[in-house]
């Protein structure tokens, strides 16, 4: 599995990469791998500022639809438009071309958040 050390990973296997005050956020590759095959992403907070762990929409896969947390408090400016029409490109490529969402970063507040080798500790992989 693939944990990028530029990025920033939550207990509910979300994943941000912070540019500024922009921020792209998807699903890490052990969430995709545990969903199956994705087949609908649905962000109904476009334009809304969501708080901190709070739900910004779903992913369903075959057999399960799961919520998405956001790692921050931010504005949701954009939704992947790829993920449209493609949702399976965030099992093929959760942290390029399967990102989620775009955010205008409104608390920069990273504290609970971990980096790739603590995040991984979490999983119990070995």
């Amino acid at each position: 599995m693939n944990f990028p050390d530029n990025l920033l990973y939550t207990s509910d296997h979300e994943w941000i990469r912070i540019e500024g005050d922009i921020a792209y956020v998807g699903i890490t590759d052990f969430a995709q791998k545990e969903l199956g095959d994705i087949v609908f992403v649905d962000i109904n907070t476009l334009g809304k500022v969501v708080e901190k762990h709070a739900v910004f929409g779903t992913v369903e896969a075959v057999k399960t639809v799961s919520d998405l947390f956001l790692p921050v408090k931010g504005e949701i400016l954009e939704v992947n438009p790829i993920i449209n029409d493609q949702p399976e490109k965030v099992n093929q490529d959760p942290y390029g071309e399967g990102w989620i969402v775009k955010i205008k970063v409104l608390d920069n507040d990273t504290s609970d958040l971990m980096n790739a080798s603590a995040y991984q500790a979490t999983l119990n992989l070995g």
